[in-house]
């Protein structure tokens, strides 16, 4: 699996494996856990436009923040977009944060189990076994139309191209 330089960590930088999505590419099928411990893929949401948030962990300050964004900017997206956040917390703690903060509109997702996610879309910080934050936007055809990458762990991801590529998407499939 491919390796790169890529997400900084205070003064250190770590290597990322997996590849680099691009805009245009066909989005890769995943597996991950939901909260209830069963397994969900990518076309689990078919015929949707999916933002993918990702995030390092739900319990840190920048990953809650981004999380409760997305949260809230869903009540205003069309009905046929489903945001999931998708972190290697386990599912009980990823549950238990969702009732705490009450997150009810983003579907949190752990790939804890292997990694899986992660591996296929360039998110893998391997040293430490955590997701590097980033967003992506998946239309209905499984196309991705919005990949971005954040390389320092406290920066966050640009939420007005992530919701605008999804506005897009929706109205592409209207065409």
């Amino acid at each position: 699996m491919n390796s790169r330089e890529g997400f900084i960590i205070g003064t250190t930088e770590f290597n990322v494996q997996g590849p680099r999505l691009q805009r245009g590419g066909r989005a890769p099928d995943f597996s991950v856990t939901a909260n209830d411990w069963s397994r969900k893929r990518l076309s689990d949401y078919a015929g949707k436009v999916r933002i993918i948030s990702v995030v390092p962990s739900l319990d840190t300050r920048v990953c809650s923040a981004q999380t409760r964004r997305f949260n809230q900017e869903a009540a205003a997206l069309d009905e046929n977009v489903v945001v999931l956040t998708i972190s290697a917390d386990l599912p009980y703690a990823q549950r238990r944060w969702c009732a705490a903060e009450g997150i009810d509109r983003v579907v949190t997702l752990s790939d804890h189990k292997d990694m899986n996610f992660s591996d296929a879309y360039g998110v893998h910080v391997s040293d430490l076994r955590i997701t590097q934050r980033a967003v992506f936007v998946i239309d209905a055809n499984d196309l991705v139309q919005h990949a971005e990458y954040v390389h320092v762990i406290g920066d966050e991801v640009d939420f007005d191209a992530a919701l605008q590529a999804a506005k897009s998407a929706v109205e592409g499939t209207r065409q």
